[in-house]
């Protein structure tokens, strides 16, 4: 199940993005909503969690937030069918 939708909105102003989660993302050079469109959510979560291999990264709070912000979504919103695709692509 893919959901797509117009990105133009930078960090700051997306759904679940938080100061925290701004941070990581900026750590691994995702500025605006586009740059983390072109990344996925899943590379993001992947290069997030390898900047911090001592710590255990929520999979709900960093990996579902991302890609409720790609669709403009609060993460606990996104489709239970989606949120299993997500993790699957982690656990490659």
């Amino acid at each position: 199940m893919k959901m797509k939708f117009k990105i133009t909105s930078d960090l700051r102003q997306a759904k679940n993005i938080g100061a925290a989660i701004k941070k990581c993302l900026n750590e691994i050079g995702v500025f605006t909503l586009a740059d983390l469109e072109k990344m996925t959510s899943v590379e993001a979560f992947k290069k997030i969690c390898g900047n911090y291999p001592d710590k255990k990264v929520p999979v709900c709070y960093y990996l579902y937030s991302l890609e409720g912000a790609l669709l403009n979504l609060h993460w606990n919103d996104i489709p239970s069918e989606l949120k299993e695709e997500l993790k699957a692509k982690i656990e490659d």
